[in-house]
Parts: structure tokens; sequence; C-alpha cells
């Protein structure tokens, strides 16, 4: 995919996300997680590819738990830029609602192939390795790998944001 999908779904003179440009990558990849309150509460996972973040929605976010295995449906690529992106994206634009940055850091790729993609996860809140294995089209399972990390931590217990150390509730009142 490129950005063009990005691009054609957001009216950039009404929300403040970034323009979708391809980027030049860095020496390490990087990683971002975006809580994203709109029509449906989930969690953005985005890896930095290829100049762009691949990106996938969450619904019930990720999980330390290696016995769960949480359901990640591809979307398009968004620009490597999104990876700070907090904030509000206004009523009625796609994706309406509010942004948190609820995680970020970088990641090594450990096994890739067709069908699945294997990764550590080097962030604030994500650690350890971690697995996105696809099983229908669009469709991807999120899972934890055994390491020392597993049942790390509950997601659920960390409201804050590693860019802003704001809550949702707060974001909301200072991008309104």
């Amino acid at each position: 995919m490129s950005l063009k999908k990005y691009n054609e779904k957001r009216n950039f003179q009404k929300t403040k996300e970034p323009v979708g440009k391809k980027s030049k990558s860095n020496k390490k990849l990087k990683f971002c997680v975006q809580h994203h309150m709109a029509s449906h509460d989930h969690y953005d996972f985005r890896l930095e590819m290829d100049g762009v973040l691949k990106s996938w929605a969450i619904p019930k976010g990720p999980s330390y738990n290696p016995q769960d295995k949480r359901l990640a449906v591809m979307v398009e690529d968004h620009p490597l830029s999104y990876r700070n992106f907090e904030g509000i994206i206004p009523p009625g634009e796609y994706g309406g609602g509010t942004v948190m940055l609820w995680d970020r850091g970088y990641y090594e790729i450990t096994y890739y192939d067709k069908k699945s993609f294997k990764f550590i996860l080097h962030g604030k809140k994500l650690k350890g390795s971690w697995a996105l294995v696809n099983f229908k089209d669009n469709n991807y399972l999120l899972i934890k790998e055994h390491d020392k990390y597993e049942n790390y931590m509950d997601i659920k217990k960390y409201t804050r944001s590693v860019k802003s150390n704001l809550t949702m509730q707060e974001i909301k009142k200072k991008y309104k």
C-alpha cells in the first residue's frame, strides 16, 4: 500500500493529522500504539516498514498474556510522522475522536513471511517478543510470545500518554 489511500480519506483543511508523505527510515525501526476513542474504542498498532507505518486496529488492545489472541485488522498505511500524533480528529472526519500516543519505541524483526511476522518491541510499555499472524485477508492475530515479559502488566492500568502524560479526558479538553 502507499499513502494515497491515507490521504484520500482525510480533509487536511479540517484535521491536524499529518499529510501522508513517504519518508526515509532511520537505522532503528520505530513503532507506536495510539489509543483511539472514535466510533469504537480501540488501539492502533503501527510498525515502520518501507518508509511508512503499517497499521492495525486492535479492538481490545494488546495483551501481555500469551493465551490472549487479539484481533488486529490491517488498515491503510500511515506516514512515519503519524507516530507523534496526539489530539482530536474532528467529528465527521474519518476516524473522528480522541487519539492518545499510548506507547512508542523501536523494534527488531526476528521472523517474516507472508503469513506471520515476529518481532521484539522496545517500548515504554510494550516490551519483548510478539507475533502478528495473518489468518484471513486483512485479519491478523497479535500474540504475546513466551518470554520474560509475559504477563508483565495489564495494559488497562496505563491511562496516560507517553508524549504528554495526559489522560484521554485531558487530551480531549486540551485540543477541543
